[in-house]
């Protein structure tokens, strides 16, 4: 998965492949192998062989993080582009219909809104697990939800519409 990372005033690129609790990352020039997992919420243990670091993971209103790693914080946001791609709007269509699709293959896990209802932009409309994640799937408008095309526990495809708001 390839994604934008946005760390204090550093823009990075960052690939990311997960493997169970292994995790590879390579940012630029470097590349890392970690054994992640998550013994509670915001709290992840880094195994890097026999190294064990803890990071601290909290979300600002904003939607940006706030990460603790040995005592510094870090104000890091991660942007998909993908997903920016795939919302179906922009500022020219921000107008007209916009559709909500789903980036790869999973199950709708929850439906969040109803069809008929008033969202803004950025409400939570569906979440999709995919790979083992659950990724909530947002508005990328203010509008009305026209039609809901997927129902908690369906199993969806890449590219697959799953909400349609006006």
């Amino acid at each position: 998965m390839k994604l934008h990372a946005k760390i204090g005033q550093d823009q990075q690129d960052i690939e990311i492949n997960r493997d169970g609790d292994t995790v590879s990352a390579r940012m630029a020039d470097r590349e890392y192998t970690l054994d992640v997992t998550q013994p509670e919420p915001g709290l992840h243990a880094l195994r890097n062989g026999s190294s064990l670091t803890t990071a601290f993971v909290s979300r600002n209103a904003s939607g940006s993080s706030k990460v603790t790693i040995a005592g510094r914080e870090f104000d890091v946001e991660i942007t998909d582009p993908k997903r920016l791609r795939g919302s179906g709007v922009d500022a020219a269509h921000a107008g007209g219909t916009a559709e909500i699709k789903t980036m790869m293959p999973g199950k709708v896990v929850r439906v969040l809104v109803e069809q008929g209802a008033e969202v803004k932009k950025g409400d939570g409309m569906i979440v999709v697990e995919a790979m083992k994640m659950q990724n909530e799937m947002k508005s990328p408008k203010d509008g009305i939800v026209k039609e809901l095309r997927s129902t908690e526990g369906s199993t969806v495809n890449a590219g697959d519409v799953l909400v349609v708001i006006e």
